[in-house]
């Protein structure tokens, strides 16, 4: 029985060679395959320098989202002031209406803008404002009063906008409607008045619907780029989407983790600062790797010839962290979202965890004997 119970174990162990969890590729095995699956760049202040001089990975653009519409024209739903003054007081200057002999001065009630374009006033009658400027509404009025009031005086405003909004929505603290005016028709005015947004504004998304078209840019983009925060137009949909940047770490270090960016860049220092480092006892400190889809125009600065995926170039960038210079590079290179940074480990390391799986066979069999010896006897 206690032959058997070896034999078997030994088929374990020299099972256990190559299959053992390793936590990843060794560092043997990602260089075995980058001849055929992606490139293997080591990296150095050369290289890092020129990842860091191409442009930044932008998607989409509010550029050509510019309104061009007119914000000042009376709508439907607007509310309306209208105040009339009558020089000669034929009209508001009779008993009881608080006029002087010189004339009177009438303020309206509140005018609601109605459905057909129209507002009501004492003596004129309906009068279509529905298009116009509220100065060119006052023509409209004071046309209307001819004939019952000598040269009277018309002042027209818009006391409560509801034409001239857009509707901002998503991830801003006050959504709702936002009025449009002369000084703030732009997308951060809007912004702004709904209160902005908590998040990073890397991680932010800014979405412009309009008749039936949409734009998108991200609003790092948007708070950078004159030509991105453009002006906008009565009826446009303005939605914030949160899409945060995240970066995975994982492989010989103290906490494997999936995590946010957060706001502004990231190093790769501060990457594996965030997984509280290296695992001392276990990682392989000459070979770091992140894995990325390159940019096609980054692989081709580098001279890299690898075929682009339909996401980017595939790229392993190495770097030696045994080395002083080391934590110099780590801390130029920045992360970028969707990275994968791994620490494989050490050959010591498999070596002693290899024999830490010997181990537990071997006292597994020496359990068996025991027990099956105290059986026999």
């Amino acid at each position: 029985m206690q032959r058997v119970l070896v034999c078997l174990a030994a088929v374990t162990v020299l099972g256990g060679c190559s299959t053992l969890p390793a936590d990843g590729p060794s560092a043997r095995a990602v260089k075995s395959d980058a001849a055929i699956n992606y490139a293997m760049v080591d990296l150095n202040y050369q290289i890092t320098e020129q990842v860091k001089a191409a442009a930044p990975r932008f998607s989409g653009s509010l550029a050509t989202a510019g309104g061009v519409a007119p914000i000042d024209l009376i709508g439907v739903g607007d509310t309306l002031a209208v105040s009339i003054f009558d020089p000669g007081g034929a009209l508001f200057g009779a008993p009881g209406l608080g006029a002087t002999p010189a004339g009177g001065a009438q303020a309206l009630p509140p005018l609601i803008v109605d459905r057909s374009g129209r507002i009501s006033i004492p003596y004129a009658g309906s009068i279509a404002v529905q298009g116009l400027t509220p100065s060119e509404a006052a023509d409209a009025v004071r046309r209307g009063l001819r004939g019952k009031v000598a040269q009277p005086q018309v002042v027209v405003t818009v006391a409560g906008n509801a034409a001239n909004t857009v509707t901002v929505l998503g991830d801003v603290r006050t959504p709702g409607r936002a009025p449009l005016a002369a000084n703030s028709d732009r997308i951060l005015d809007v912004i702004a008045a709904a209160g902005g947004t908590a998040r990073p504004v890397e991680d932010i998304v800014v979405n412009i619907r309009r008749n039936g078209q949409a734009y998108s840019a991200p609003l790092s983009l948007v708070t950078t780029g004159f030509d991105e925060n453009v002006r906008l137009q009565p009826g446009d949909q303005v939605n914030l989407t949160y899409k945060p940047r995240r970066f995975t770490v994982f492989g010989a270090v103290t906490a494997v983790s999936q995590q946010d960016m957060g706001t502004g860049p990231l190093s790769l220092a501060g990457a594996l600062g965030r997984a509280n480092g290296l695992n001392t006892q276990a990682a392989n400190a000459r070979e770091v790797l992140v894995f990325r889809f390159e940019r096609p125009e980054v692989a081709q600065a580098l001279g890299l010839t690898q075929a682009a995926a339909p996401k980017g170039v595939p790229v392993i960038y190495r770097l030696n962290l045994a080395e002083g210079q080391g934590f110099f590079i780590a801390n130029s290179f920045m992360i970028e979202p969707d990275d994968v940074v791994y620490a494989p480990r050490s050959n010591s390391a498999e070596l002693r965890k290899f024999f830490e799986f010997v181990q537990s066979i071997t006292r597994v069999i020496y359990d068996v004997s025991v027990t099956s010896a105290i059986n026999v006897n």
